[in-house]
């Protein structure tokens, strides 16, 4: 299994792109986000990537983070969702939209992917509701491949990757992460908690972790 590739972008094709590992080039189908954040030709790429296997062909998708990637391989056990599907629909929302969308259940905006009709985007928020709070649960821990530096040794052409310290939670992906495991540690059910904080961070982008986990507790609340 290739798990991921360091190299240096030769090309770029409408939805796939050329890595270059020494001497060796790999095809990476990415989504139009993906492709619109990577660097320009020539430059140092990385990307986390998942390889799907079929009788008569081999192909590796590529993302910047493992949340992303954990996001494709959950999307696909739908039924109706392949890699393209998958990918047209992080490419639409990006990995923070796919969780918001699917904790709120607001199959509408999985709808709003190139190819996904109304049908398949109710089965994405039915069938990921129970398991999405997992995946959203990643985004404090794993680092972005993309933001990796990455040098050139010229002696031999080979582009050696290294990784920088994590990023610092203080929105974004991260802080949700934190808030759903603070939300855990009280007690609350994972869906319910995603849904809180899902909601929380639409209404407050770019919130910390406290003030995500304190707007969720207000809307988990008993009302009345």
């Amino acid at each position: 299994m290739i798990g991921r590739i360091a190299g240096r972008l030769d090309y770029r094709g409408a939805d796939h792109v050329l890595i270059d590992v020494r001497g060796v080039g790999y095809i990476v189908y990415v989504s139009d986000r993906v492709m619109a954040s990577l660097p320009p030709l020539g430059e140092a790429v990385a990307l986390y990537t998942d390889l799907l296997v079929r009788e008569d062909i081999l192909q590796l998708f590529g993302f910047p983070t493992l949340v992303e990637k954990e996001w494709h391989r959950l999307l696909m056990t739908v039924q109706g969702v392949g890699a393209k599907a998958s990918l047209a629909i992080l490419g639409a929302l990006g990995p923070d939209g796919v969780g918001r969308a699917i904790a709120l259940g607001d199959w509408g905006a999985v709808s709003k992917a190139k190819g996904i009709g109304p049908k398949t985007a109710q089965r994405v928020v039915n069938e990921l509701k129970d398991k999405a709070p997992a995946v959203m649960a990643m985004g404090g821990a794993a680092p972005a491949a993309n933001a990796m530096r990455a040098r050139a040794v010229e002696t031999d052409e080979v582009i050696e990757p290294f990784s920088p310290p994590l990023p610092q939670s203080t929105g974004g992906g991260a802080a949700q992460a934190e808030a759903l495991s603070a939300l855990a540690n009280l007690g609350y059910a994972p869906a319910d908690a995603a849904g809180a904080v899902a909601r929380a961070a639409g209404e407050a982008q770019g919130a910390d972790t406290s003030t995500l986990i304190r707007a969720a507790l207000r809307l988990l609340a008993p009302k009345g």
